[in-house]
């Protein structure tokens, strides 16, 4: 394990960035695939978060991680003379399963986040990602990070089914729900804990009142960018049918002289099914640029906005990595409420509309982050924990509460003087004496707590 004073450890993982920014060109190289076509991509939502995260750490992460002390303040009577410390301590050996749609920041915050709190990682990179996560590694490896605690697996599904044999503390896996169900398996048996951050069906929510100008930029947005493969990006508007008819003339121009998109070969079986079973069923095309065959063929489509999908229809409630949305119409402010908190994916959700009520919206839904008049952006921040609900996962990466989750806890607890009334043998007066204890210490109002001291004092007399 990386077993150096905590403040060193942070201060060695957050030097990566500086890494990061000399290898910057051939970390964009890396990444660009049929998918990642737009360099700055890479730059914008992959290396700027990342090294964001990392001086996070090094800022922040000793003061995370300390010690805390638990001493007078508040001790029960009973406990006097015992001060206590609760320890931030490494879980040992940590396992990254990594995901193909964004291979540095994802699994960069999270092995940064892992060695920082002392622990050894391995890596796994999905398969196409090995070139850049093996450059990513080796920025941690010049900035300090001993080459005994970081390795890079190959892609295998037999690599991290190996190492998982071998025996891991801790899995943290980034990916869909059937890998997802197929890994807490293999980790039942053994008992080792883990981190899901799996799939989104992730609902927009446009309010009466809403900015449509900003609602069909953001459309636009989160079905382009990154060829539609983000987790959190909106796969189901819910919108009023005037509100519809309003946006619905300043999407259509937005997406229709775009270039078509690729999905990635993992993701387009899944595609292609649900798709094909929506418009079977009746869901229309709304910009009609939908080729299937195309899509069969070549994995390359245009954004595809389905209307009128029948409400149980697998694509309304799936997750899909690829540009793809449907519509459907919510009346009213319960019904939204409703069919975000009874989907089975619960990553996120974005609420465009008037702040007050957008705001009120956002607390009343079951999701991990809630986006007030934006989407996506603005979960790449360093200080917020990312994490899902229900089907999108358990636990949470990023943020303090990521850097905490990557330790477990030890409390060691320190008894000084001579005052252990516990170990003495027990006496017959002591139950009134602890019953008058209780009474004076939680008693409610004076009458209670005057009888606990009469009862305390009765019991001493007696010993």
């Amino acid at each position: 394990m990386f077993q150096t004073d905590r403040k060193l450890r942070c201060r060695v993982v957050g030097a990566a960035r500086h890494q990061v920014v000399r290898r910057v060109d051939a970390l964009v190289d890396a990444c660009r695939s049929a998918q990642r076509t737009v360099d700055s991509e890479t730059v914008a939502a992959e290396l700027i978060p990342l090294c964001d995260a990392l001086k996070f750490i090094a800022d922040r992460g000793p003061r995370i991680l300390a010690d805390r002390r638990v001493g007078m303040r508040g001790r029960a009577v009973w406990l006097w003379g015992v001060q206590s410390r609760v320890q931030r301590v490494p879980w040992g050996d940590v396992l990254i399963l990594a995901a193909w749609n964004y291979p540095l920041l994802l699994p960069g915050v999270q092995l940064a986040q892992a060695l920082a709190a002392g622990n050894r990682v391995w890596v796994k990179p999905a398969p196409g990602c090995e070139s850049a996560t093996q450059i990513l590694a080796e920025c941690f490896f010049d900035a300090g990070v001993p080459t005994d605690c970081l390795a890079v697996l190959d892609s295998t599904v037999d690599a991290a089914t190996r190492r998982i044999d071998q025996g891991v503390d801790l899995v943290v896996l980034t990916g869909g729900v059937a890998t997802g169900r197929t890994v807490m398996h293999a980790l039942a048996e053994s008992v080792t804990p883990s981190i899901m951050e799996l799939s989104g069906c992730d609902a927009m929510a446009v309010l009466p009142g809403a900015d449509l100008d900003r609602v069909a930029s953001a459309v636009r947005f989160g079905l382009t960018f990154n060829a539609g493969a983000t987790c959190i990006g909106p796969r189901r508007l819910l919108i009023g049918a005037d509100t519809w008819k309003d946006l619905s003339t300043r999407v259509s121009p937005m997406l229709s002289s775009g270039k078509p998109l690729v999905v990635h070969p993992s993701a387009i079986g899944t595609v292609v099914e649900l798709v094909e079973e929506a418009l079977d069923r009746g869901a229309k095309d709304f910009l009609g640029l939908f080729d299937l065959q195309r899509l069969r063929n070549d994995r390359s489509m245009h954004p595809l906005i389905l209307t009128d999908v029948p409400s149980d229809c697998r694509i309304s409630h799936s997750d899909v990595f690829a540009p793809v949305m449907t519509v459907e119409r919510c009346g009213d402010e319960e019904s939204v409420v409703r069919r975000v908190n009874d989907c089975p994916y619960r990553l996120a959700a974005s609420v465009f509309g008037p702040h007050d009520q957008a705001r009120r919206l956002a607390n009343r839904l079951c999701v991990g982050s809630v986006v007030v008049n934006d989407l996506i952006a603005p979960t790449a921040d360093a200080r917020l924990p990312f994490g899902g609900r229900g089907a999108s996962g358990h636990g949470v990466t990023r943020g303090p509460e990521g850097l905490l989750a990557m330790t477990t806890v030890r409390v060691i607890s320190r008894r000084k003087g001579s005052v252990t009334p516990h170990l003495s043998p027990p006496q017959q007066s002591d139950a009134d004496l602890l019953a008058g204890s209780l009474a004076m210490t939680h008693g409610k109002g004076l009458r209670q707590k005057w009888q606990g001291l009469k009862r305390v004092v009765d019991a001493a007399r007696r010993r």
